[in-house]
Formats: C-alpha cells, structure tokens, sequence
C-alpha cells in the first residue's frame, strides 16, 4: 500500500493507523500548495481532489477521506481491536467520534490555516472551535482515549486536528483531560514514529 501524505495534516491520522496494524507500506509525499510529488509530478492525476490523504491499494485501487481509510485498514487486521466489528453499537460509535472530528474540528480549525480567512472570521473560528474542544474534553474524564480505556481509529484523528491549535491560536491549556490525552497520544511509539517519519519529530 501506499499512503500519499503531507506532514502535519489530516494524513498523519491513517499514517498512525497504518503503524498500528503492522502492514507494509510506502509513504508518498505530496505539496498541497504546488500539488507537487516529491519526484515533481502533479499530483493530481493521482486524485482529482488534490488532496491527502489518499490511500493506494496494492490492487491499484485508490481510497481518499480520511475516516473512511482508517475504517478500511482497521478492517484489514481485525484482530488487532483498532475499531469494533461492524454492526455493532460500539462501531457506530467510533464512527461518531470520526464524524464529529470530521465535521466540527477538522473543517472549522483547518480554516485557520487559510491566508484569505479576514481575522474576524478567525475570531469566529477559534471560539467555536473553543467551545467543541471543551465539549471533548468533558467527554475525557475518567477515560485514556475516546472510547475509555481501549485505543481505537478515532484517537489518532482527534490527536492530529487538536496537534493544530497551537499553530491557529486556540488555546486548549486549561483543558486537563484533553492534554492528558495528547500526551498519552503522543508517547504512543507508532505516533512517534508516524511524527519521526513525517519530519516532526526529531
């Protein structure tokens, strides 16, 4: 398989996940702004929506959006518990926490990454965002990862959109559960070596 992904964005989610498993995998660099390969192809023959992360098969076959890559690969290696089995209320409930990451976190602070946002509406943004991060944070208590105290494919999505609040001004320091969980997060050896690969780590 290969994983096209850019460092830092929403790619280093399945990039965790992929480690978890234990499968083989190449990593595929792409620049978001030039839609440039490392190798200096376009990148979007490969995508048409320029966009990571993308998932390849060995079969050729390619799969983007990161929550539905994560629930492939979890798929995959059904026994290493990444996601519960299919049709069960708890599988619904991961697939809440990754829409919500999707929907509320991912789209609303990945907006402050961009230069034509006006700084009005960035206030908007943060405080938004703000009050969804607290909402999770609440959820937290008592738990080591969003399920409780089983790691699944939601935590290294919510690890990844939380990662940017430093760099979009949102300040999440009083939220204690949640900076537990980063750090829990973030002491994991496949997130260290997900981060190692992706030059973020050193």
């Amino acid at each position: 398989m290969k994983l096209y992904f850019s460092p830092g964005a929403c790619s280093l989610a399945p990039h965790v996940v992929l480690n978890e498993t234990g499968l083989p995998f190449t990593l595929v660099k792409a620049d978001l702004k030039a839609h440039k390969l490392e190798d200096g192809s376009d990148f979007y023959p490969i995508t048409s929506k320029g966009q990571v992360p993308l998932l390849e098969l060995d079969s050729g076959e390619r799969l983007s959006e990161g929550p539905a890559i994560v629930q492939y690969l979890a798929d995959q290696v059904p026994a290493k518990n990444l996601a519960p089995a299919n049709g069960t209320m708890a599988r619904y409930r991961v697939q809440e926490w990754l829409n919500f990451v999707t929907s509320e976190l991912h789209k609303g602070i990945g907006g402050l990454f961009n230069p034509a946002m006006p700084e009005d509406g960035k206030v908007v943004i943060r405080a938004r965002a703000a009050a969804k991060l607290k909402w999770v944070d609440e959820r937290l208590e008592g738990k080591q990862y969003l399920m409780g105290d089983a790691f699944t494919i939601a935590d290294p999505y919510l690890f990844t959109i939380t990662n940017w609040t430093g760099h979009t001004g949102i300040d999440i320091s009083g939220l204690k559960h949640l900076g537990a969980f980063q750090a829990r997060m973030a002491a994991r050896p496949t997130v260290q070596a997900a981060l190692r690969a992706e030059g973020l780590l050193k």
